[in-house]
């Protein structure tokens, strides 16, 4: 930990948001409590403030931000022109908010994590960290099949070497400092959490209860959950092309020992002549093959997406204190 303790922080909050009109209004009021009651413990700055990024939503979540944003001064309001994802959402509101606050805290909407983890966490950035986590205590909450993929999910990325917190998902507080050197990364296809532990920087763990949705739907199904994995696996690590690579040396090696025995079995007059065996084989052949396509393949439309430098984002309009602008980030 850095000895350098930090003083009371100018604090920004975003709050990546798609489709969440039902629980909307509940987020802004508790978010904007709690940033009442820690500028009158003087934990925070006045003019700390509120981000919510409208993530290409189809509902009326975009004109509750701007009525949000009309009337009250710590709200502002950043609009995606499309649906980006919630890596892309995040990482807007990121960059949104970096020039404007000491310190960053990422939530989402539904405020299943708690809340008042938030004041630890600026605690902890007080005394000199710079970089947070949010970690989950459990997930006894969850399903038995969310909790086991999900447990099961973080175990693997450990396996193929990429560093992570366990069960921390996009719940954390950065300053100004490690945020400005995690927007350094310019890779389009960016999986955050397995970003920020590679910027380094003094950095502790705050661990909460996580509650239940209090509206709404979970904007993570499994389809998604599955989309989110495999982007941090081909986005972090090169262990299945390595695997590959392996898988194809065993094979090898009992196809050369598959030889031998064939050709023992040729010169002893022991051959049985027989279809299904090298059928199996041609199966088994084509099914490694193709799996090992598929994942090479999606290395490769990875460089290709990111050899052509297209923004992550654009933004269709930028509401800040009052004031309703334009941009494109």
């Amino acid at each position: 930990m850095s000895a350098v303790s930090h003083p009371a922080p100018r604090l920004a909050i975003v709050v990546p948001c798609y489709n969440e009109e039902e629980v909307f209004a509940y987020c802004q009021q508790e978010l904007s409590a709690l940033l009442y009651t820690m500028v009158q413990d003087q934990m925070i700055q006045p003019d700390s403030f509120l981000l919510f990024v409208d993530d290409g939503s189809r509902d009326t979540t975009w004109e509750q931000i701007k009525d949000a944003c009309a009337e009250n001064a710590c709200v502002q309001g950043l609009k995606l022109s499309r649906n980006e994802g919630h890596q892309s959402a995040l990482l807007a509101g990121l960059a949104a908010a970096d020039p404007q606050a000491d310190a960053i805290v990422s939530i989402d909407a539904d405020l299943q994590d708690d809340i008042n983890a938030i004041r630890r966490m600026v605690e902890a950035y007080r005394t000199g960290y710079e970089v947070v986590y949010g970690v989950r205590e459990s997930r006894q909450t969850d399903t038995w099949f969310k909790r086991t993929s999900a447990e099961g999910f973080y175990k693997l990325m450990a396996v193929m070497g990429v560093r992570q917190v366990f069960n921390h998902a996009d719940f954390r507080l950065l300053s100004r400092r490690a945020l400005d050197n995690l927007l350094r990364y310019p890779e389009r296809n960016a999986y955050i959490r397995g970003l920020v532990p590679l910027v380094g920087f003094a950095s502790t763990e705050v661990h909460y209860a996580r509650g239940v949705r209090t509206a709404g739907e979970s904007k993570y199904p499994l389809r998604k959950m599955l989309a989110l994995a495999m982007e941090g696996i081909t986005s972090m690590t090169i262990t299945p092309l390595r695997l590959i690579a392996s898988l194809g040396f065993v094979i090898c090696l009992f196809s050369l020992v598959a030889a031998f025995y064939v050709l023992v079995m040729k010169f002893t007059d022991n051959t049985v002549e027989g279809w299904p065996s090298i059928i199996l084989s041609i199966f088994f052949m084509g099914g490694v093959q193709m799996l090992s396509l598929g994942i090479i393949g999606e290395y490769v439309g990875k460089i290709y997406l990111e050899t052509k430098q297209r923004p992550r984002f654009h933004v269709e309009s930028f509401l800040k204190h009052l004031t309703d602008t334009s941009s494109g980030l």
